[in-house]
C-alpha cells in the first residue's frame, strides 16, 4: 500500500533525490523487522518488510543507478554505518530536454562521466522542480511537463528503455535478495522461514477459563492436546505452533508461544482451576490476546463454561476476526451453583461470534466434553478447506453441496438441538441422522454437536442434505485438499502507480464490492481453471451474487460484485481441477457485510518507549449525517487519547487523531494492534479499521559484528575428493563487536562440521571449526544484540570461478570478509522463493 498511502513522499520511492531520507526509511523499517522476528510478531515483520522491499526496489527503478553502469545493488542502502556520497547537488542540471517524453536516457553526459546520483522529481499536485532536474515521468507526474521534459523512471518495460529497465529489475532482485540474507542471518534460518509465512501446518490455539468450575475443561483440553501432540507428531499434520492464551476474572494471559509440543504439555499441565465463584469471566479479552498474538488464518478454541463479562468488547472481537480470518470455536459448559451476575451477555454472544469466524459453538455437559473434542482432532490438520458453510433460524430445507475427487477426510458438523437431517450421495444412497453407522459414514452426537464422517470411497459430485429443526441451527462440510483460495477486498486507488489495496474494515455500501482472490491448484495455479465467483448469504436462502472476473496473472483473479447480498455473506468459488478433470466447490469462512461508514488511517512509523505517536484518522459516512461515535482499543491497554465523537455530514470526511503512548519499559519489538471504531447515532451503522504499529527502542549500533579467518589447518585433505571421508580439516577465526552492544550468536549458514566459540561475554571470541574434509565451505554468521550481521566464508575447494562480490559504487568500498565473498550457493533457491513471496508482501 506504499503507493497509495505515500503517494506524494519522495523518500518512500527515492523521488526528488531524497537518498539519504529513504536510506532512513529501510534502516528504520529493517530494525523494525529484526525487533519483531524476536518478539515473534511474524505478521507485523512481514508487512514491515514489504514496505522496506518496495522502497528498495524503488531506488533501482527511480534513480540513475543502472545508467550509471552500475550492475550490482547498492550496498550502503542496507549498511547505515556507509556514507552515501556524490548525490548530484541541488543546483545542478541533471537531464536534457526530451520533447517526447520517451527518450531512452536523458541523464546529462557530466552526470554520468561524474558518478553523479540523481532521481527523478515527482509532482503529484505541482509541476514545480529545481531547474535542470530530471522528472520520474509519467502522466501521473505534472513536472514531466516542465523543461527538462520527460523521465527517468524505469517502472515499466516500454520501447527505447528495455535494456535499462531490465538491469533495474535485476540490481532490484539482487537487492532484495542481499536484504533477505541479511534478515535471515539475523533471524535464524527457522524464524526466516516463519516470517516468510513458510510452516508445516496449521497453528493451534487454546483460550481457556481457568475459574474454579473448570476442573473437567481444562483436563479435556489437556488431553486434546496431549493427543494432537502425539498423534500428528512427525506427519505433514504436525501444528507449526502452539498457542495457550488463560483466562479468570479480573485475569488474563499471558499468551504462551512456542513451536515445541513439549513446552506446551508443560504449560497446559500448569493450568490449574481457582477462584470464580460468579458466572462472568474476562473471556472476550483472553479471546482478544489470541486473535492479535496468532497468525492469520489460525483456529482458536475457546474453552468455558461462563458468560462474558467483557461483552464490551464484541464489535472490537468481530473486527478482528474478520482482520485475521481466524476461526474461532467456542467449548461452552454450564456450571453448576455459580452465581450470576446482571450481565447484558449470553451464551448466544458465542454463538455469534463463532458464526461469524466461520466455527462452532458447542454446548456439552462436562461429562460429555471430551467426546466433543474431535472436531479440534479435525481441524489441527493441513490443507483444510471449506464446501459449505450455512445457518438457518428454523424451519425445512434441501441444500446441495460439490464434492471434488481430490477431497479427503470429508466432514460434515451441525450444531443444534431437535432437528433432523438426511444426507444423499450422487448416486441415491441415503443416510438420516438416526442411522450412527449407515452407508455414508459414521454419525457422532454429543450436546448440540452433530458430526458426520464420510466414508473414504465417497462419490464425487452434487450430494445434498434435507434439514429440518424447529430451531437455529448450522451447517459446515469441510475436507482437506490443496485446491483452495485466499482473499481480501479491495478497492481501487490512483495515483502515478495506480493498483488496488485491502480494505481495513468492511466495504462500502452501494457500489460495487472488488475482491482479490489467489487461487492454488494441486500443481499450481495452472492447474485449476476458475468458473464462477460470487457472494452468498449465510443465514437466507438467496441466489449467488456473481461476480465478473478479470485474470491478473500468475492465479490472481480480481473479481466485482455489483449487487452485493444484505447482512452477513461469504465467498464462493467454483471450478474445474484439471488434474482429475472434477468439479469443486470451496467456501470462505470469515463472514462479511458493507457499510455505509467509512474509517481511514494509515501508521506510518514505529513509535520509541515512552514516546507518544500521533495517528491521523477519517470518518466518512453515505447515509445520514450527524454525530458519530468513536471507540478505540487496543490489545496492549496502552493509554490512548482520541474524541469520542465526531460530527458527520453526508458525503464528507471528518478528520481526527489519535495518540497512544507506550510506557517506558516496553521491551523493543512489542507489537500493538489497534483498532477503531465508528459508528453513526443516526442509523447505528459502523465500520473499523485496524492497525498495526511496532514499539523500537531508537538504535545507534549498526556497525557490523567482524570475523576474521586466523588459522586454517587443511593439509591433510586429499586432493581426490572421493578418498575424503578419512581425513578432516579445521579452522579458528575471531569474532569481536568491538564498542557495539555485543555478541548475540554464533552459528553456521553452511557447513557440516562443528562449530564451538568462547563464551560471548568476551569481547574477542575465538571461534573453532572442524569437518570432514568432505565438507569443504564454512560460512560462519555472528550477529550482535540488536541483529547486525557478520560473516567468515573459507573453502578449502580447489579454485574455480570467483563468487560474484557486491560492493557499492559510489561511496567507500565495504571491507570483504578473510577467505572471500560467500556465494549464495545452496540458500539461492530458498531465498528466490522467499523473494517471490516477499514480492507478493511488497506488490500492496
Amino acid at each position: 500500500m506504499v503507493d497509495r498511502d505515500f503517494v506524494a513522499s519522495a523518500p518512500h520511492h527515492f523521488n526528488s533525490e531524497a537518498f539519504l531520507e529513504g536510506r532512513g526509511l529501510i534502516t528504520e523499517g529493517v530494525v523494525s523487522i529484526k525487533a519483531n522476528i524476536r518478539k515473534q510478531n511474524y505478521q507485523a515483520s512481514r508487512e514491515m518488510l514489504g514496505r522496506v522491499l518496495h522502497t528498495l526496489q524503488d531506488f533501482y527503478s527511480h534513480s540513475n543507478w543502472v545508467e550509471l553502469g552500475n550492475t550490482e545493488p547498492f550496498a550502503n542502502l542496507i549498511q547505515p554505518d556507509l556514507p552515501i556520497e556524490n548525490i548530484a547537488a541541488k543546483d545542478t542540471a541533471t537531464c536534457r530536454d526530451c520533447a517526447s517524453g520517451n527518450c531512452p536516457n536523458p541523464i546529462l553526459a557530466n552526470i554520468l562521466q561524474e558518478k553523479k546520483l540523481t532521481s527523478g522529481y515527482m509532482g503529484i499536485f505541482s509541476s514545480e522542480k529545481p531547474k535542470g532536474k530530471c522528472s520520474h515521468g509519467g502522466a501521473g507526474d505534472l513536472t514531466s511537463v516542465a523543461i527538462p521534459r520527460g523521465g527517468i523512471s524505469k517502472d515499466e518495460r516500454r520501447p527505447g528503455n528495455e535494456g535499462l529497465h531490465d538491469a533495474a529489475v535485476t540490481a532490484a532482485t539482487s537487492a532484495s535478495l542481499q536484504l533477505l540474507e541479511d534478515i535471515r542471518g539475523a533471524a535464524g534460518d527457522r524464524d526466516f522461514l516463519r516470517l516468510m509465512g513458510i510452516a508445516r501446518s496449521s497453528v493451534v490455539c487454546f483460550v481457556i477459563d481457568t475459574t474454579g468450575s473448570m476442573s473437567d475443561d481444562i483436563a479435556a483440553a489437556k488431553d486434546v492436546v496431549y493427543n494432537i501432540i502425539d498423534s500428528k507428531k512427525g506427519t505433514q499434520d504436525e501444528p507449526s505452533e502452539y498457542i495457550l492464551v488463560p483466562f479468570n476474572d479480573p485475569h488474563f494471559g499471558p499468551m504462551t508461544r512456542t513451536t515445541d509440543p513439549e513446552v506446551m504439555k508443560k504449560e497446559i499441565s500448569k493450568l490449574k482451576a481457582k477462584g470464580g465463584g460468579d458466572t462472568p469471566e474476562m473471556c472476550l479479552s483472553g479471546l482478544q490476546i489470541a486473535l492479535t498474538g496468532a497468525p492469520a488464518s489460525s483456529h482458536i478454541y475457546v474453552f468455558t463454561d461462563a458468560i462474558a463479562k467483557d461483552i464490551a468488547l464484541k464489535d472490537t472481537i468481530l473486527a478482528l476476526m474478520r482482520s485475521t480470518k481466524s476461526t474461532v470455536s467456542f467449548f461452552m459448559t454450564n456450571a453448576r451453583g455459580r452465581k450470576r451476575r446482571s450481565v447484558t451477555a449470553s451464551f448466544n454472544d458465542y454463538t455469534d461470534l463463532a458464526l461469524a469466524s466461520g466455527g462452532q459453538a458447542i454446548q456439552v455437559t462436562k461429562g460429555n466434553l471430551p467426546e466433543a473434542t474431535d472436531i479440534i482432532l479435525d481441524t489441527a490438520t493441513s490443507a483444510l478447506v471449506t464446501v459449505l458453510q450455512l445457518s438457518r433460524s428454523s424451519g425445512s430445507e434441501t441444500f446441495t453441496f460439490l464434492l471434488d475427487e481430490s477431497l479427503r477426510n470429508i466432514t460434515l458438523y451441525i450444531t443444534g438441538s431437535r432437528l433432523t437431517f438426511t444426507i444423499t450421495n450422487p448416486a441415491g444412497v441415503s443416510q438420516s441422522n438416526t442411522q450412527l453407522s449407515g452407508g455414508l459414514g459414521t454419525i457422532q452426537s454429543v450436546g448440540n454437536l452433530w458430526r458426520i464422517r464420510l466414508d473414504d470411497d465417497k462419490q464425487s459430485g452434487t450430494w445434498k442434505i434435507q434439514m429440518a429443526s424447529a430451531q437455529p441451527y448450522t451447517l459446515k462440510v469441510t475436507g482437506q485438499n490443496t485446491i483452495t483460495f485466499i482473499y481480501d477486498f479491495v478497492v481501487p486507488f490512483e495515483g502515478p502507480h495506480p493498483g488496488y489495496a485491502p480494505i481495513a474494515g468492511r466495504p462500502q455500501a452501494g457500489r460495487p464490492t472488488m475482491l482479490l482472490l489467489s487461487v492454488m491448484g494441486r500443481k499450481g495455479p495452472a492447474s485449476v481453471t476458475v468458473g464462477e465467483v460470487g457472494l452468498i448469504p449465510v443465514s437466507r436462502a438467496e441466489n449467488v451474487s456473481r461476480g465478473s472476473t478479470t485474470d491478473m496473472g500468475n492465479g490472481d483473479i480480481l473479481v466485482t460484485v455489483d449487487a452485493v447480498p444484505q447482512g452477513e455473506f461469504v465467498v464462493i468459488l467454483t471450478g474445474t481441477d484439471s488434474v482429475s478433470g472434477s468439479q469443486f466447490q470451496r467456501q470462505s469462512t470469515t463472514q462479511m457485510s458493507v457499510s455505509k461508514v467509512i474509517v481511514t488511517a494509515v501508521v506510518d512509523s514505529s513509535v520509541e518507549p515512552g514516546q507518544m505517536l500521533i495517528i491521523p484518522f477519517s470518518v466518512m459516512t453515505e447515509g445520514a449525517g450527524g454525530p458519530c461515535s468513536i471507540n478505540a482499543r487496543n490489545n496492549r491497554a496502552f493509554p490512548m487519547i482520541f474524541p469520542k465523537s465526531v460530527p458527520l455530514t453526508t458525503g464528507q470526511y471528518a478528520n481526527a487523531t489519535l495518540t497512544i503512548t507506550p510506557p517506558k519499559d516496553t521491551p523493543s519489538g512489542t507489537d500493538v494492534t489497534l483498532t477503531i471504531e465508528a459508528k453513526t447515532s443516526a442509523s447505528a451503522d459502523s465500520n473499523y479499521a485496524v492497525l498495526r504499529l511496532s514499539v523500537v527502542t531508537k538504535i545507534t549500533d549498526f556497525v557490523r559484528p567482524t570475523c576474521k579467518v586466523d588459522r586454517v589447518a587443511a593439509d591433510d585433505c586429499p586432493t581426490n575428493v572421493s578418498q575424503c571421508a578419512s581425513f578432516r580439516w579445521n579452522l579458528s577465526a575471531n569474532v569481536t563487536d568491538g564498542n557495539g552492544t555485543g555478541i548475540d550468536r554464533i552459528t553456521l549458514r553452511q557447513g557440516d562440521g562443528v562449530l564451538s566459540h568462547d563464551a560471548l561475554t568476551h569481547l574477542d571470541i575465538e571461534a573453532s571449526y572442524n569437518a570432514s574434509c568432505c565438507s569443504q565451505i564454512v560460512e560462519i554468521v555472528a550477529v550482535d544484540k540488536v541483529g547486525n550481521v557478520g560473516t567468515c566464508y573459507h573453502s578449502i575447494a580447489p579454485p574455480t570461478i570467483a563468487p560474484p562480490t557486491i560492493v557499492p559504487s559510489v561511496g567507500p568500498t565495504p571491507t570483504v570478509p578473510a577467505g572471500g565473498p560467500p556465494s549464495l550457493g545452496l540458500a539461492r533457491p530458498l531465498l528466490l522463493l522467499c523473494l517471490l513471496l516477499a514480492a507478493l508482501i511488497a506488490r500492496s
